[in-house]
């Protein structure tokens, strides 16, 4: 079959989708996949036809936008750039399509949605987190304050979040989306979150029932398969001088993701903690880091490491909070320090916290609190025990990928 893959977001939304799509091509399956064009490199590696959204200064225009990563404003300017790209995503996929597709998509893949509507090409829609099923039943956890009462009844609940959905989510989002959907003689759409998004083919949620068990307001078709763990590993080359500093002792691993922060302050917060708790560090990101930093031995700054190459070898991951990061965490049994910044960062930092493998710590996070988290978790024998409990649960990212691949293929059966 031809499997047309689309995943709109950074790293953390595509690389589960392109480990999903390794496994469908292994299966001796066609892969199209459509992403922004900075990950144009990645999906060539790997073989599949690309379809490239936009340009990569475009993609990191967006990422380096300080509104994308602020709570308030993070849905209203990625909607805005899901919006801008709908015409061109549909154009794309409608062209790529042949009497063997079937079309796999993220939570933003709104073309492939309507593509479905208007074609009748089959489709499953994954969500990579359990923050993208909107439930009353388990609601989502969302920044301090912004968070429904647990003691809250379920209807109550239930009214609440509809009367949210309809006069924030569909006020912002229904306009642009229904008028696209009437240039392709389709009807409006209301309740776009909790009720368009989802495939009535397959939903997939790429988790495990341990992090979120399927919850009746989930929708009926709801399969889930597990963590798809890719990082690009098998696409890096050997890295002496870090394998040199991780054999030395395990450091503490810092990394704030894609997120748009204060690098200054976040990376002079991790250094003075570090001090504080006399561990040696590794800082992973993509924006300027001070330079003396580096200059004691002590820290060792790289643009980018994959996960599952450096963590069996880390004390600790102090990170942002994104869904892929955390799996990769539990899969490695390292302690974790969450400090989530926006979307579904906070709903994943809360859901580790509660499996007792870390601590979250809210931005701004100071020195001092990243340190008292640090030492809490690099000696508590109870997060060293449910992190060996849930890394031996956690299934290995192929079998995930081997779930999902089932799926699709499922679906081009019927």
């Amino acid at each position: 079959m031809h499997v047309i893959i689309t995943a709109i977001g950074s790293a953390g939304d595509v690389h589960p989708f392109v480990g999903i799509g390794r496994t469908l091509a292994a299966r001796g399956h066609r892969i199209t996949f459509c992403a922004s064009a900075a990950f144009a490199p990645l999906i060539e590696r790997c073989g599949f036809s690309f379809l490239p959204l936009g340009t990569r200064e475009e993609y990191d225009a967006v990422m380096t936008d300080p509104a994308l990563w602020h709570p308030r404003t993070s849905l209203p300017t990625l909607w805005k750039t899901v919006a801008n790209t709908l015409r061109e995503q549909y154009r794309l996929l409608e062209h790529a399509c042949d009497e063997q597709t079937v079309m796999l998509g993220s939570l933003w893949a709104f073309s492939a949605r309507l593509l479905q509507e208007k074609r009748g090409i089959p489709l499953i829609t994954a969500q990579v987190s359990p923050f993208g099923f909107w439930s009353a039943a388990a609601p989502s956890t969302h920044p301090p304050g912004t968070n429904l009462p647990a003691w809250f009844p379920y209807p109550l609940k239930r009214t609440l979040m509809s009367f949210i959905e309809k006069m924030f989510l569909d006020r912002a989002m229904a306009p642009e989306l229904n008028s696209f959907r009437s240039e392709l003689g389709l009807p409006p759409a209301k309740r776009i979150i909790s009720q368009w998004i989802s495939s009535p083919d397959r939903v997939l949620g790429l988790f495990p029932e341990w992090l979120a068990p399927v919850q009746h307001d989930w929708p009926a078709q709801t399969v889930l398969t597990g963590f798809p763990l890719f990082d690009e590993s098998s696409f890096q080359q050997t890295d002496a001088e870090l394998e040199d500093f991780l054999n030395k002792d395990s450091p503490v691993v810092f990394t704030p993701g894609s997120t748009m922060v204060d690098s200054g302050q976040y990376f002079a917060a991790a250094v003075q903690a570090l001090k504080l708790i006399n561990r040696r560090g590794v800082f992973l990101t993509s924006q300027p880091v001070d330079p003396t930093v580096a200059t004691e031995g002590r820290i060792l700054v790289r643009r980018y490491v994959p996960m599952s190459r450096i963590l069996p070898q880390s004390s600790a991951l102090v990170h942002h909070g994104g869904v892929g990061t955390t799996a990769l965490a539990i899969a490695a049994g390292v302690p974790q320090i969450a400090t989530p910044f926006a979307h579904d960062q906070f709903d994943n930092a809360a859901r580790m916290e509660r499996l007792g493998c870390g601590l979250r710590v809210f931005p701004p996070a100071s020195a001092e609190a990243l340190a008292t988290a640090l030492d809490t978790v690099l000696n508590s024998q109870q997060v060293r025990a449910n992190c060996e409990r849930y890394r031996t649960l956690m299934p290995s990212g192929e079998s995930a990928c081997e779930a999902a691949a089932l799926q699709v293929e499922a679906l081009a059966s019927r």
